[in-house]
């Protein structure tokens, strides 16, 4: 018997040592290459576990993804093509160069947009649409809960199908783990098409855990589309408004709604493996032109670089008054980390906030000295108090901001697809930045909270190990 621990103690290391040179050998950031060997060395069993579920990265799937996307650009590039007298402005000619360069993710103008900040608003608008749809719903979603809200959802799809028009609808398998299978066999069996994406299989497949579609993208007839962070849960509407979870989404009309229909049926293709690229789907607008230019970016692990985290340095490292941010989480990279400090410290006005009660105690103390590092830079951490702000959005400089589903976190700029609507025009960026500042209200500083000013040793002590996991939360 004294053998066969001494085999399972080899086997062990061969396959820890293994796993630590696959790390090193990806080239990750630093920070968390460092992260998994600590964990695969500190943590017998339970750290190859954790890799095997978390760490992996897939990336064999990235021929087929660039296939599809280079279908399906084709077809938003014959309507990019036909803008007339597009105006790029030269003061954000460079951030929109970078995001086409990346992933062709193309600007387009003639748009109109209205801001939604809690499910109240949202939902109603939400349920409209799908009233007046015609040809076909397009939907991808984080999380759909099997609630009352849900099901509301549910059955509009349903009354929809039932009139004949094409509802498609997918879904992310972790995210949305609480439904169960007949609510989505519901939807199968009156005609719509149902997808999970990346399911999850145990034992096999169990590196997808840590690659989300995080996305949460909507397009009716190809006319209108959502962008934004609210997933279809019961929680946005819940109770009182100040007990529902504070969110914004962004409803978009005019020809930017094709960078949401491409994203989708990119989506579509991979979980699908059928490629939709019909003209139908991208219907001419028939808005008055205007100068109100949006791209819609979109990260994945499948890509070569991390789009949305480039675009979100290009605004802070280029910033000239302010910029104001908000996240549920804020567990940033180093170069985000880097450029914040940078900005502060330059002069700019830089605003992050978050909420006060995050939904993850590990992640609020793993946040805690990366915020605590900002405000010595000179950043303004402003913490909600008004219930748990899942908002993620961005302004700088009164003309260019962002909605989407991006947290500031690892996870969302290097592991999850990611979507992210970018405006280039004053009178969007002024309505976020009354939006922010609006939320600012029901704040309180950094600074003020007690325990920053009085943790024992042994607290920050925990508290600086529990940063050193904040790559793999």
């Amino acid at each position: 018997m004294i053998y066969v621990h001494w085999i399972v103690l080899v086997a062990y290391t061969v396959i820890a040592i293994l796993a630590m040179i696959t790390v090193v050998m990806e080239h990750r950031q630093p920070a968390k290459t460092i992260a998994w060997i600590l964990v695969l060395a500190f943590m017998p069993l339970l750290g190859i576990v954790l890799y095997f579920f978390f760490g992996r990265r897939t990336r064999k799937d990235r021929h087929i993804w660039q296939r599809s996307l280079d279908q399906l650009t084709k077809r938003s590039m014959v309507e990019f093509v036909e803008q007339k007298n597009l105006q790029i402005p030269t003061e954000h000619k460079e951030i929109i160069q970078l995001f086409m360069n990346q992933n062709w993710a193309l600007p387009f103008k003639n748009n109109e947009t209205e801001v939604y900040t809690s499910g109240y608003e949202f939902f109603p608008t939400l349920l409209a649409e799908f009233n007046k749809a015609k040809h076909h719903i397009h939907i991808v979603s984080y999380i759909i809960e099997d609630d009352p809200l849900g099901r509301l959802v549910r059955d509009a799809l349903i009354a929809k199908a039932r009139e004949g028009v094409e509802v498609r609808f997918l879904y992310d398998d972790v995210g949305s783990w609480k439904a169960s299978n007949r609510f989505f066999e519901e939807m199968r069996e009156e005609g719509i098409e149902v997808h999970s994406f990346m399911p999850v299989r145990f034992p096999a497949f169990t590196g997808k855990v840590n690659y989300r579609n995080h996305r949460k993208i909507i397009v009716v007839d190809g006319k209108v589309g959502f962008i934004g962070g609210m997933n279809i849960a019961l929680r946005y509407v819940k109770g009182t408004q100040r007990e529902a979870w504070r969110d914004t989404h962004v409803r978009i009309e005019g020809a930017a709604v094709y960078g949401l229909q491409r994203a989708f049926l990119i989506d579509w293709f991979f979980a699908d493996r059928t490629l939709i690229t019909d003209r139908k789907y991208y219907p001419e607008t028939t808005l008055t032109p205007n100068n109100s230019l949006i791209q819609i970016v979109t990260s994945s692990p499948t890509n070569l670089w991390p789009e949305i985290e480039q675009g979100y340095l290009k605004i802070l490292m280029s910033a000239k008054h302010y910029i104001y941010m908000e996240s549920p989480y804020f567990l940033p990279t180093e170069p985000i980390l880097f450029a914040l400090r940078t900005a502060a410290l330059a002069g700019v006005d830089v605003r992050l906030l978050l909420p006060l009660n995050a939904d993850s105690k590990l992640v609020s103390l793993a946040s805690r000295t990366y915020l605590c590092q900002i405000a010595k830079a000179g950043a303004k951490v402003l913490l909600y108090t008004k219930g748990f702000n899942h908002s993620k959005l961005l302004v700088a400089d009164d003309s260019i901001a962002t909605i989407g589903s991006t947290n500031i976190d690892f996870r969302s700029f290097e592991n999850n697809f990611e979507g992210n609507a970018f405006f280039y025009d004053t009178t969007t960026a002024i309505r976020i930045k009354e939006i922010f500042l609006t939320d600012s209200v029901d704040t309180i500083p950094l600074e003020q909270l007690r325990t920053i000013n009085n943790e024992s040793f042994l607290f920050r002590l925990w508290e600086s190990l529990v940063r050193l996991l904040s790559p793999l939360l």
